[in-house]
């Protein structure tokens, strides 16, 4: 029976959308993560009789048909880049951005990253980099004797050195941004890689049109919702429960059958 097919596929959607709310949920404290929501789309359709072809007399055309579907199936795992919310952490170094936009990091290959998660720190010789360890994008260095570093709304970055009265320039942090946030390829480590879907890297600074503007001292929490992620988690068990009840009777309507045989 078809219906066992069908049901199949109701059951193999609902497992990923529960797999895609667990990673939501246990993301729930990753600074800058995204929350993702599955997308699905139905299966092609058996057509049992055609709409539109002409009737027995040959005269007029029938005006519905009967198209069954056979089924669902996943078509997209979407990111939703909206915006977290700011919690104050005092830390310098860390870097909140709100609005449009991506800090840039060097990775491992040396190819460009993009992340919106600034908790930022300093390496062994002063550099500016990402908690694994990562150069952030331009290279900035930030002297051994400097008592404060400073990062305004527009990513300019100076330093209170010991024993000068003005503030020492140190560099402009630049921002990325894309036609298509959702398009990015998560790569993990609060890492996005350039796609052909994203499109190209737009570079600006942050406070210009379009771009994110820097809070310095703070972080952008995950956009998770947890009460939404848990009202979605139960509607996707329950739509789970009632694909394998839709199992179950088509296996009793079976049995039936075969009784009736025998």
């Amino acid at each position: 029976m078809r219906a066992l097919a069908i049901a199949a596929t109701g059951m193999a959607a609902q497992q990923l959308n529960v797999e895609v709310i667990a990673n939501n949920i246990a993301n729930i404290n990753t600074t800058g993560f995204k929350r993702a929501r599955a997308e699905f789309t139905d299966l092609i359709y058996q057509a049992e009789r055609l709409a539109g072809v002409a009737n027995r007399g040959g005269q007029n055309p029938v005006p519905e048909g009967a198209l069954l579907g056979l089924g669902v199936r996943s078509a997209a795992i979407r990111k939703l880049h909206m915006q977290g919310a700011l919690v104050h952490t005092s830390n310098r170094l860390d870097m909140a951005l709100t609005g449009n936009g991506w800090f840039k990091i060097t990775g491992a290959s040396g190819e460009t990253l993009y992340t919106r998660a600034g908790t930022f720190n300093k390496s062994a010789t002063g550099q500016l980099v990402t908690i694994d360890g990562y150069l952030v994008q331009p290279e900035i260095t930030i002297p051994q004797n400097a008592l404060e570093v400073i990062v305004n709304r527009s990513g300019q970055v100076l330093a209170r050195i010991d024993g000068q009265t003005q503030l020492q320039e140190l560099g402009q942090l630049q921002l990325a941004s894309f036609a298509n946030d959702a398009g990015l390829d998560p790569m993990g480590g609060n890492l996005f890689r350039e796609t052909a879907a994203s499109g190209s890297p737009i570079s600006g600074v942050p406070g210009d049109p379009g771009f994110a503007t820097i809070n310095q001292g703070y972080l952008e929490n995950s956009n998770v919702d947890p009460v939404r992620e848990i009202t979605e988690l139960i509607s996707a068990q329950r739509a789970y429960e009632m694909n394998s009840k839709v199992i179950q009777a088509v296996d009793e309507m079976a049995s039936t059958v075969a009784k009736g045989i025998r």
